[in-house]
């Protein structure tokens, strides 16, 4: 929910690149793992790779009447939300979004953007634990994509491809209008990239793709998440 800046530019070319880590299931800390196979392999439940979900999303047919910008600095807004019959998909790079709940990784002394909630919360009415749940951030309704007519609601779950990894996770939060492009911390380490709020994230390639009206609860459980995106991800590459 924080209003971003262009931090990366400034910063991207001496962030580098962290090691995938496991984290615990969910934001409670309770369950399994999060189905890595290891640092850089893909989810062993998955069964589906990045090139089969990156094939599925290589024509893009828009259904936003806009596009948006990256960061807030961008001059020009190049990105555009575009659909399939099953999911939503665009294709940005990856700011860090720290927001929610107080933590050691996430807090105003770590993110000077920091902010104490989340647009959606746990099932106990808390913010979401940005540090432990991987999750994306959508930009907030607007004339140029309204996520809410798409489908999507908190909790949706999402497919999310960089390099060769595939991770799954939900939508969590919520951006500027104007801007695309956000995850969180968890997320970002998921995927082997740096999660640091200030200095961290990627300045491209990475792929996000939502699956339409596929909601899942308790919004705060990465097992849930992780099965249910790797049902869905088989089917959308017709397996």
């Amino acid at each position: 929910m924080r209003t971003r800046i262009l931090a990366l530019t400034v910063t991207s070319c001496a962030a580098a690149l962290l090691g995938a880590a496991a984290l615990p299931a969910s934001a409670s800390g309770s369950g399994g793992g999060d189905g890595s196979g290891g640092p850089g392999r893909e989810p062993r439940a998955a069964g589906v790779t990045a090139a089969e979900l990156l094939a599925e999303v290589r024509a893009c047919s828009r259904i936003s009447k806009g596009t948006y910008r990256t960061d807030s600095g961008r001059a020009k807004a190049t990105v555009p939300v575009c659909g399939t019959r099953d999911a939503v998909f665009w294709k940005a790079d990856m700011d860090i979004d720290c927001d929610g709940r107080k933590t050691r990784a996430c807090n105003r002394r770590t993110d000077p953007y920091f902010l104490p909630e989340t647009a959606f919360q746990s099932s106990r009415g808390e913010p979401l634990d940005s540090a432990v749940l991987p999750h994306v951030v959508v930009p907030g309704p607007s004339k140029v994509w309204d996520y809410r007519k798409s489908g999507l609601t908190g909790g949706s779950v999402v497919a999310v491809v960089y390099r060769d990894r595939v991770r799954f996770g939900v939508i969590g939060d919520t951006g500027p209008t104007g801007i695309i492009g956000e995850a969180s911390y968890a997320m970002a380490k998921t995927l082997g990239i740096d999660p640091d709020p200030s200095t961290g994230g990627a300045e491209s390639g990475v792929t996000y793709i939502a699956f339409k009206d596929s909601r899942v609860s308790p919004i705060e459980s990465r097992a849930r998440a992780q099965t249910r995106g790797a049902a869905l991800a088989r089917e959308f590459v017709g397996r």
